[in-house]
């Protein structure tokens, strides 16, 4: 039995990098480098100056392929196809992750900037292949992306979810303020992902964890 802050909870969303595997794991890594190629063989700039616009890109849009996208007209699939082609090696499946995940009761999705083609990857990668009902990714969201609003509330259409029985757990505090506002419960999973301590306000964060597997461990087995 689930403890008694979650009992009414009938729809588990989870963010995917750095949430569902740990931040150490540094997958971004490799997609960082490859962002910063794109970008500075796309705008014609050195390394050191795409990586810049790459970061402002990210802070004042959401991410750099919506920044890109504005500003650039850059197509957004030739962008994550190429971002995304990077080795998985340094994923590995948890256990608890995988058992935990079986045993919460209701529905599972993943939320996720990413596109599905590179989420149904890492998660294969995870042994959770079989764990979701779904993902929502960017191009499910009309390329609006978290902390849009909008592609909250076009997630909880297209999936049916009634956000006051829906939980979020994602590792950047800022993408959990529209997840409250709408009635979600939050869950931060503060474990040192790069900014994701950004808007950290402890007035839009229910539960503050450090490691996925650890928490989902304690409430399915009844210990938190």
């Amino acid at each position: 039995m689930l403890p008694a802050p979650l009992a009414s909870i009938d729809c588990w969303i989870f963010d995917l990098d750095n949430s569902l595997y740990p931040a150490s794991t540094d997958l971004f890594e490799l997609i960082d480098v490859r962002m910063g190629q794109y970008i500075a063989q796309r705008l014609g700039c050195e390394i050191a100056e795409a990586r810049i616009i790459q970061k402002g890109f990210f802070r004042d849009h959401g991410t750099t392929l919506a920044g890109l996208m504005k500003e650039h007209g850059v197509e957004p699939r030739e962008f994550l196809d190429y971002v995304h082609d990077i080795d998985l090696a340094r994923l590995t499946a948890d256990p608890r992750v995988v058992a935990a995940l079986d045993r919460l009761p209701g529905r599972k999705f993943v939320f996720t900037n990413g596109d599905e083609a590179y989420a149904r990857r890492v998660l294969d990668r995870l042994g959770l292949a079989n764990a979701f009902d779904g993902v929502h990714d960017i191009h499910a969201m009309d390329y609006v992306p978290k902390p849009d609003p909008r592609a909250y509330a076009a997630m909880c259409a297209r999936h049916a979810i009634a956000p006051e029985r829906a939980l979020f757990a994602e590792d950047m505090a800022r993408n959990l303020i529209p997840a409250k506002r709408l009635g979600m419960t939050t869950v931060w999973v503060d474990n040192g992902s790069e900014q994701a301590s950004h808007d950290a306000d402890p007035a839009f964060i229910d539960f503050r964890i450090a490691d996925i597997g650890d928490w989902l461990t304690e409430i399915t087995e009844g210990r938190a």
